[in-house]
This record gives structure tokens, C-alpha cells and sequence, in this order.
């Protein structure tokens, strides 16, 4: 098997507008909570240590408890997508 090289598209020159910036937060809690619930259908709990046997995971909790780190990940994620999507020639804009 060949060695994995990644090349993610350079969006480095892609920017958004205030209003989509100040969202980010709250789509990056959404993708928390859409992430948990498809565990908790899979069996998954919160658990101090990660553990894929007993399917516990130190992330099962509210967005807001989570450490920094794994927030700065939700956030990066929606960044990315919406950079990504500008990048391909969507417009997005907010209604009302």
C-alpha cells in the first residue's frame, strides 16, 4: 500500500464576511451535538478515558464543557466547509 500524501485544496486565499464568521461558534456546537447523538445510537457514553471496547468517549459531553483543543477542531471543520464552498463558487449569504 502506497503512502498516504494528503492535499487538501489551498483555501488560504478564501475569506468570509462578519456575519458567516460570527456563526462559526454556534454551526461548530451543532457539529458536536450531530457527532454525539449518532454515538449515543451506537452504544457510545462519556467515559474519562477513551475506550472503543466499552465505547466510552471523553468527548460525550456538552459542547460547551469541552476543552479548547476540541473545540478549535469543530471550528476548523466549519471554517474549512465554508471556505470550501466559497472555493467551488457557492455564494452563501444570511436571510433576515
Amino acid at each position: 500500500m502506497a503512502e498516504y500524501i494528503p492535499h487538501p485544496v489551498d483555501l488560504t486565499g478564501i475569506h468570509f464576511d462578519k456575519c458567516i464568521a460570527e456563526d462559526i461558534e454556534r454551526i461548530a456546537q451543532d457539529i458536536h451535538d450531530t457527532w454525539a447523538q449518532q454515538r449515543m445510537l451506537q452504544g457510545w457514553r462519556y467515559g474519562e478515558q477513551y475506550d472503543s471496547v466499552q465505547k466510552k468517549h471523553p468527548c460525550m459531553k456538552e459542547y460547551e464543557d469541552l476543552p479548547e483543543v476540541e473545540k478549535d477542531m469543530d471550528r476548523a471543520t466549519v471554517e474549512q466547509t465554508i471556505k470550501m464552498l466559497i472555493w467551488m463558487g457557492y455564494s452563501i449569504e444570511k436571510r433576515g
